[in-house]
């Protein structure tokens, strides 16, 4: 594994006139937990969703695991172990646990056109899933739209990592959460890094940031214009960076 899961090479980004990324130049390290930090309008989401397959760079390189990567759609970043956990989840309200954890991966037994759902496996292999986060208390048979919402999120990031992800991608994970279950979801997200995944977080909240990053990239206007490490940092500084003030630090 490259020390770098992922690294942007000068990447820009045009919607007709608008310059959304400006030879962004940025790596994320295998096994951590690097934030990205900025306004809105500063280019995190466009950033976010070069990696995930949604939009492709005018110009530059993505590199994952040390190899040039083409992030031509979504199913192209899935097929590189890089899953995203969008604010709004994905998850199917009307399906219960096992089949949104299954969602288009359901397991099938006897022969076409008979084929039926193996539930027994599909089962076994969700409560799996959800050992491998630490949860073992959600019901397989629940459905997802009268969970809380830290449970979804739960559902959302177990599906997320497995079935292979080398690199979780969280967009703004406890934006409407309360203080539970947040802490719930920064739990998550630190088994996540003990398990050596990669975790990228698009978060507004400065606390959850330094609590769980290693690594804190700050945009601004379409640009990274400053890496730092969470230990050496605080909250007062990366204000500084957000706001300009400090234009020339890097």
């Amino acid at each position: 594994m490259a020390e770098n899961m992922i690294e942007l090479i000068d990447v820009e980004k045009y919607f007709g006139g608008v310059h959304a990324l400006r030879g962004v130049s940025m790596q994320i390290p295998a096994g951590q937990v690097t934030a990205i930090i900025g306004d809105n309008g500063a280019g995190k989401s466009t950033l976010i969703k070069c990696l995930s397959g949604i939009h492709q760079p005018t110009t530059g390189q993505i590199l994952v695991d040390g190899v040039p990567a083409d992030i031509a759609s979504p199913h192209a970043s899935r097929e590189l172990g890089i899953e995203t956990v969008y604010q709004d989840l994905a998850v199917i309200d009307t399906l219960n646990v096992m089949q949104n954890l299954y969602l288009s991966r359901e397991i099938r037994t006897g022969i076409w056109p008979f084929r039926l759902l193996n539930q027994r496996k599909m089962k076994a292999g969700a409560r799996e899933m959800l050992a491998r986060i630490g949860n073992t208390t959600l019901s397989l048979t629940q459905e997802v739209g009268g969970m809380s919402g830290g449970q979804r999120q739960a559902v959302a990031i177990c599906r997320a990592v497995a079935w292979g992800a080398k690199t979780v991608i969280f967009d703004e994970p406890t934006a409407a959460l309360g203080p539970n279950e947040s802490a719930e979801v920064h739990r998550l997200i630190a088994s996540l890094r003990e398990q050596g995944i990669t975790v990228i977080l698009i978060s507004h909240n400065f606390e959850e940031v330094m609590g769980l990053a290693d690594v804190i990239w700050v945009m601004r206007q379409g640009r990274a214009i400053a890496k730092r490490k969470a230990s050496e940092t605080t909250g007062r500084e990366l204000v500084t960076l957000l706001t300009g003030a400090d234009i020339a630090a890097s």
